[in-house]
């Protein structure tokens, strides 16, 4: 009971003190003071008053949602003799493969930057940087030759990494099972069977209205989608995000979905978001980086190419060119596994950050002169603007597509690509994936390992990108509605296991893992939530 206590102040004091450096914490001074002039308040009663006032205002549901938003992105506190290391990940051999992936993928930027004798980042000419300002809204014409640029890496090489992964205490004196031996992830980690997800996921039961199952041309609206509806335009105008988060666990209406999913990210594009968007903007225009490159080959290659998301060309880059300098993006590697990378300024007495960045010369080793590379730590990867695209069918003003978009991927999207023990974690995910189809479709599991055709391989491609791009549109935002409203992205492997189930009688007829990616080339059709349904509380278990 008494570390229960402890480990409850210690969340408070935690969200206290980050709430004190924001701009709700000074409104709300402002608005404390502004009522002082209020005949209401009276002095011998002024606490309770304040109070009171906060609360008619609309001040304090502001500040529970800043409050639940915290809540909902930290992680829960470590026991306090906990060393700072047990934050981001608890086991070490975990943090120490993050570490060695991370020095892999330096190792890689920096030798392409080598290679192409092209500086990590410089200062653009003023001639460019009037051109890029003309063009900021159609960057999608420019032509740049992208051909000597390469991913730094994609999601099979990080699988390759995952899949070597061991716990050196485990595998000495233990006999692993022959069970464990059948799936590429050899860890134990602890993952849920489908009793315990019928339990976390019970608003999805068959019993349960859905959207997406619901609101089918079959079914008349006033059974189920209209009473919905309204019941979301009520949460709305209560502006609560704890009931937002509950409320899209059965779906979001088209209508209500951008606002909802802003509520429950708690984004509200104030003056002073939009402020701190347009000097991003400007950080863009003054700085080239090595890493711009990389972010429009991966548009050209991924976004650009997909017949839902093509249209949204310039958005991408304006988007990921901004993220890439948003130094508070920094913030969550307090609570994640990875660590960001640095790189040394060459001529350090500069009044630029980064006047001349250098991966291997200049003052190499000598802490003050490191910087974090690039400036939001995040080096992204082949299928990374991929994270940002669905998005832009919701938001069409900049400034809020960005910082939805950064709220995403510091609660979520940043666990797919960090090796790490969370349960939401790509670790965890590949695991669960694999014990789900060992445990439910033994026949499939073995037959597909049997011919090469490992399970893991298909589906980790679609985990690694929160299934953005395989499916249809409108079915991943209903899927994201669900990652949303349970703040877990344990449903993406419970849906690659589902789309394997469905699949499954023309899967046990291939002989060759090609013939495998073949059947499950083509997701566009498929229907979440029914598959979710059906393998979650439609199956015998």
């Amino acid at each position: 009971m008494l570390e229960q206590d402890s480990g409850l102040s210690l969340t408070i004091a935690r969200i206290v003190q980050r709430l004190k450096g924001s701009s709700l914490h000074s409104q709300l001074e402002r608005q404390a003071r502004i009522s002082l002039h209020n005949p209401e308040i009276k002095l011998e009663s002024l606490k309770e008053d304040i109070k009171d006032f906060l609360k008619t205002s609309g001040w304090e549901k502001k500040l529970q949602n800043a409050v639940y938003s915290e809540l909902n992105v930290f992680p829960s506190p470590c026991h306090p003799a906990a060393p700072p290391e047990h934050m981001k990940e608890p086991l070490a051999y975990m943090r120490k493969a993050q570490g060695s992936w991370e020095k892999r993928i330096l190792k890689s930027l920096n030798s392409m930057c080598t290679e192409l004798s092209i500086p990590l980042a410089q200062k653009r000419p003023a001639s460019e940087q009037k051109e890029l300002l003309n063009k900021w809204n159609e960057m999608g014409t420019d032509e740049p030759d992208l051909s000597l640029f390469r991913p730094v890496y994609a999601p099979k090489d990080f699988l390759e990494v995952l899949m070597n992964l061991r716990n050196p205490n485990y595998e000495n004196g233990e006999q692993l099972s022959f069970r464990n031996h059948l799936g590429l992830i050899q860890v134990p980690l602890k993952v849920k069977d489908i009793p315990e997800l019928k339990e976390d996921f019970s608003e999805l039961d068959l019993n349960v209205g859905q959207l997406g199952i619901d609101d089918s041309a079959q079914v008349p609206p006033e059974f189920f989608e209209n009473e919905h509806v309204r019941i979301g335009q009520k949460v709305l105008a209560e502006q609560d995000s704890a009931a937002a988060q509950q409320y899209v666990r059965q779906g979001c209406p088209t209508a209500l979905r951008a606002d909802l999913w802003a509520l429950i990210l708690n984004i509200s594009n104030q003056p002073e978001d939009i402020l701190y968007y347009e000097q991003l903007k400007s950080n863009v225009i003054q700085h080239d980086l090595l890493v711009d490159s990389l972010i429009y080959k991966d548009v050209k290659l991924t976004a650009s190419n997909d017949d839902y998301y093509f249209v949204f060309e310039d958005y991408l880059y304006q988007v990921l060119l901004c993220f890439s300098r948003d130094t508070s993006v920094l913030e969550h590697f307090a609570y994640s596994s990875a660590t960001p990378p640095k790189s040394y300024i060459r001529d350090l007495p500069s009044s630029l950050p980064f006047s001349s960045l250098v991966p291997s010369s200049g003052k190499l080793g000598i802490e003050e002169y490191a910087v974090f590379y690039p400036p939001n730590g995040v080096i992204p990867f082949h299928g990374f603007s991929m994270y940002v695209a669905p998005l832009c069918f919701l938001y069409h003003e900049p400034s809020k597509l960005y910082q939805i978009f950064r709220e995403m991927y510091v609660r979520f999207f940043f666990r797919l690509h960090s090796i790490s023990s969370h349960p939401s974690g790509i670790v965890s995910l590949c695991l669960l994936f694999e014990t789900l189809l060992q445990t439910h479709l033994p026949q499939l599991f073995y037959h597909l390992r049997e011919i090469g055709a490992q399970p893991l391989r298909i589906s980790f491609k679609w985990m690694v990108r929160a299934f953005s791009g395989y499916l249809a549109t409108d079915q991943l935002l209903l899927l994201w509605d669900r990652i949303l409203g349970y703040n877990s992205l344990e449903i993406l492997a419970v849906l690659a296991a589902a789309v394997f189930a469905f699949r499954a009688v023309n899967l046990m007829e291939v002989t060759s893992l090609a013939a495998a990616e073949a059947v499950l080339a083509d997701l566009s059709t498929l229907k979440v939530m029914p598959l979710l349904q059906i393998f979650l509380f439609a199956t015998v278990t």
